[in-house]
Order: structure tokens, then C-alpha cells, then sequence
């Protein structure tokens, strides 16, 4: 079965609170501020900014969204259920993120990567993104070191 990607709304923040929080169980410390999230949260970081539902067939697989901050995108939360992991979902939600990024004319996405979890550095790396020193996080968790800061220039389509 392929995986399809739909446009996260308000209406889905139980659903991403329900999917980040499973997929990042036992793998993200519990100091994460994604286990304090709140549905209200979620909904209005919805509304700003953008988010994206990973599915299989009619199931809810994992979830990504993009926060807008000034001259950028914040991609938060990215997670995929453990049964569903290493078949190229992650890659297939940020290309969607991408996609949106591109039709709202941002020109880059930036990341935070927790201290805790360096393999997504070379994770996030094979999908464009650089480390970038000295550029700031607008989502840092107070209660976590600074993450490593990562970003990726978009270009439009078709032009490199």
C-alpha cells in the first residue's frame, strides 16, 4: 500500500498529539516539551502556520508540521509510528512540508535537533538541511540544552 500525505487542520491536534507522543516514546526524554503540549496548542500552531498527516490506506501513521517565525518555517515534531519507521515516510513528509513551503513562497525551513539525539543531524542531512551556528531556535526547550540549529535555502521549482 502507498502512503498517502494529507493537510493537517485545527481539527487534527488530538490526532498529532496522539502521533508525535507515540512515535517519540522511548526515543525523545521525557523533558521534551512535546509531552506537554496541549490540544489548544496545537490547534492554534495549526492555524498559523502548517502541518501534514502521514496515512496508510486510512490509518494515521506519523505527522510533521512547520511553524512560520521571521523570514522562515520552524519544521517541528516530525514522527512516525514505530512499526512504520525505515521505508522513507520521514523523507516523504518533509517533501510535502517543502512543497507547502514553496506555494506560501518561504525561502527556508530551519529544524532544532536536540543535544540527546545526534543522528538526526546526518538524518536531516540527507534531506538538505545544514547545520547552521550561531542562527537561533524560536521553539528551544527552556528545560533541554540549545538544540543544534539546521536549515535548508529552498529554491524555487525548477531553478536551482
Amino acid at each position: 500500500m502507498t502512503p498517502t500525505i494529507r493537510n493537517a487542520t485545527p481539527a487534527d491536534a488530538a490526532l498529532i498529539q496522539y502521533l508525535t507522543r507515540a512515535a517519540w516514546q522511548g526515543r525523545v526524554a521525557a523533558n521534551s516539551s512535546a509531552y506537554r503540549e496541549t490540544e489548544e496548542q496545537l490547534a492554534r500552531e495549526l492555524a498559523e502556520g502548517c502541518g501534514v498527516v502521514l496515512l496508510l490506506g486510512e490509518t494515521p501513521i506519523g505527522s510533521v508540521r512547520a511553524s512560520p517565525v521571521p523570514g522562515a518555517w520552524e519544521v517541528r515534531r516530525m514522527g512516525v509510528l514505530p512499526a512504520y519507521r525505515a521505508r522513507g515516510h520521514a523523507e516523504l513528509m518533509m517533501d510535502a512540508i517543502v512543497e507547502r513551503a514553496h506555494a506560501a513562497g518561504i525561502a527556508e525551513l530551519r529544524l532544532g535537533v536536540r543535544r540527546d539525539q545526534p543522528r538526526l543531524v546526518a538524518f536531516y542531512g540527507k534531506m538538505g538541511f545544514e547545520l547552521a551556528p550561531g542562527l537561533g531556535y524560536a521553539h528551544a526547550n527552556p528545560a533541554a540544552p540549545e538544540p543544534w540549529v539546521m536549515r535548508r535555502v529552498l529554491t524555487r521549482p525548477g531553478r536551482r
